[in-house]
């Protein structure tokens, strides 16, 4: 059993396959797929995938950093007015991005602040979404952390220092296509992080790992991720499946 801890499968890159491209995962071993949230745009989309696929994807809810603008407080209250109605796995993916625009970073910092106490109330993990942006991020991850808090940092792409930081705060580190590029650097330190400690993610569409870097991602591919750490941890396939699936459990609960 694989699990696919982030993966877009509402994308409209998958319209005209859809159904073929999980049926593709699920022929390669993939058996859970975790769905994050963006804005409120979405959330019919991820309703109708999840009614169509009820055994096998899994809803987050939560208001992605790179859609906190103007409206940001009313996709707030959207996210909280579905985390009152109804279950969902996780808040996510929440977080700060200043990669693509820098000057809603206050906001962006109000958002996932007020994100991580809801998911604190509620007893749910949180997948965080960082892009240069790890030093804002920890900061607010240190006066929030408690027990209460776990998660994982989705698409962890930094340093052995701060992953070993991320872990300090219950989170695991989402593993993806990343781990193959020649240039992702985070496989030279893989193998020091204790494997319990990672959880697999596609980031479908986006982040196709090696050989399809470049085009349009989907979940079976996570198989080639599970190579790369087969490498990297000198573990069987099926061992690193089933480790990593655990951990998801861990984190997520079911």
């Amino acid at each position: 059993m694989i699990t696919d801890t982030h993966t877009h499968l509402y994308s409209d890159q998958f319209n005209d396959d859809r159904n073929a491209m999980i049926q593709r995962a699920k022929d390669a071993g993939v058996s859970r797929f975790f769905i994050p949230a963006i804005d409120s745009t979405y959330t019919k989309s991820m309703l109708s995938l999840e009614k169509e696929n009820p055994n096998d994807v899994f809803l987050m809810m939560g208001l992605h950093p790179t859609s906190v603008k103007e409206n940001y407080l009313e996709e707030l209250a959207h996210v909280k007015e579905w985390i009152d109605k109804r279950d969902f796995y996780a808040i996510g993916e929440i977080g700060i991005d200043l990669y693509w625009d820098k000057s809603y970073l206050p906001q962006q910092q109000e958002a996932f602040r007020t994100q991580i106490k809801w998911a604190k109330e509620k007893k749910l993990p949180i997948v965080i979404h960082c892009r240069d942006a790890f030093d804002e991020i920890f900061e607010i991850l240190e006066t929030e952390k408690s027990d209460d808090l776990r998660g994982i940092f989705h698409c962890f792409t930094g340093t052995l220092t701060q992953a070993k930081q991320a872990i300090s705060y219950n989170m695991k580190l989402g593993i993806g296509g990343v781990a193959t590029f020649k240039n992702g650097k985070i496989d030279q330190f893989l193998n020091e992080i204790d494997i319990k400690h990672i959880v697999l993610e596609t980031d479908s569409p986006y982040l196709a790992p090696t050989p399809f870097r470049g085009k349009r991602n989907e979940s079976s591919y996570i198989t080639k991720v599970i190579d790369k750490l087969v490498d990297i941890y000198k573990l069987s396939f099926d061992e690193i499946a089933e480790i990593t699936t655990q951990n998801s459990k861990d984190i997520f609960g079911i």
